[in-house]
């Protein structure tokens, strides 16, 4: 089985990654935020800081790239190139109103001719392999039968699917449908993406697509950052459960070595976040935009923490390091990992 971590705007920084990468199960592939093509020669401080690959030290990370120009498109990659990357990601997913409304992410969906044009130039002009992280339509499910046959056309690296429309946002069940059509139909290795939160959501998907060895998460691991860990943790268990005779030893084994993992993890979570913490201070981000930040991925792993709510209030409310640090740390008291 592949993992990746998908690509959060503003959160999955290239501080986050490597906190990540440090204190967590590894990813096969990480994802940049996406990168807006522009006039300038070279990228800008913040850009630059997310694609330098010293920033990324021992991860295979591929730059998403936000374009419907394929000459901004070949432009940015050439740019890219120059740090050495052999691999991009078009980002046609994005749902945001103010990226679909210039027709762009998942807005790009809605031409799909004009998308056709598009990949046809990108294709044949890029030395690079290119990727595509999609949804599956802007306004409707069966949008997809026609973009899947345009993807069809053309040598791409891997498809993303994330299976909502651009309007579902985050709501509403991912169509499992649909992508059950795209596993049959597809000419290009896939990858999964939407709703796996917990082990169980990840082997209900494993048992459903068979022929599926490749996940990404995103709110997920934002929601409990030892997502990973949990689910390798389970892969094994499921070897040892077809293998081991004794099944009730087998059960009192798993039941004591959760009970091991919790505090393990929670500690770990904790040096995560203190790690992410001093590195923006590090890099000048001051304490105030820093406890944004930090304010930021609590909004997401508060949702583990449902009994914290004093906790999580005091977290939202603080205005000092001091007052989120202790807040923080009493929120993880009542964080749920599995």
């Amino acid at each position: 089985m592949k993992y990746y971590l998908a690509p959060l705007e503003g959160i999955t920084t290239y501080i986050y990654r490597r906190a990540y990468h440090q204190h967590f199960a590894p990813m096969d592939k990480y994802f940049t935020p996406f990168l807006v093509p522009h006039t300038k020669k070279g990228f800008s401080t913040k850009e630059k800081n997310d694609v330098m690959p010293e920033h990324s030290p021992g991860m295979n990370l591929v730059p998403q790239i936000m374009s419907n120009q394929a000459d901004s498109f070949l432009h940015t990659v050439e740019k890219l190139k120059v740090y050495g990357y052999e691999e991009v990601n078009l980002n046609l997913g994005c749902p945001s109103k103010t990226v679909v409304s210039k027709g762009r992410g998942s807005g790009f969906l809605a031409d799909p001719d004009g998308l056709d044009r598009f990949l046809d130039e990108i294709f044949k002009k890029c030395d690079v392999k290119i990727s595509i992280k999609t949804r599956i339509g802007k306004d409707a499910p069966e949008e997809f039968v026609r973009l899947l046959d345009i993807y069809n056309q053309y040598p791409v690296e891997e498809l993303i699917i994330h299976p909502r429309v651009q309007k579902d946002f985050y709501k509403n069940q991912p169509d499992l449908d649909v992508f059950r059509d795209a596993v049959e139909g597809s000419k290009i290795p896939l990858c999964y993406n939407g709703d796996i939160f917990t082990p169980e959501s990840h082997e209900e998907m494993r048992r459903e697509f068979s022929q599926v060895d490749t996940f990404m998460l995103g709110r997920g691991i934002l929601m409990n950052p030892a997502l990973l860990d949990l689910i390798r943790m389970r892969e094994k268990t499921d070897v040892k459960k077809t293998t081991d005779i004794d099944v009730t030893g087998w059960k009192k084994e798993e039941t004591s070595r959760k009970m091991q993992s919790v505090d393990r993890y929670k500690k770990e979570i904790h040096a995560f976040l203190e790690q992410i913490k001093c590195d923006y201070l590090e890099v000048g981000m001051g304490e105030k935009n820093t406890l944004f930040k930090l304010k930021e991925l609590w909004a997401y792993m508060g949702q583990n923490a449902p009994e914290a709510k004093k906790a999580l209030k005091r977290i939202r409310k603080s205005q000092s390091m001091a007052d989120y640090d202790s807040a923080s740390w009493e929120a993880l008291e009542d964080f749920i990992l599995f």
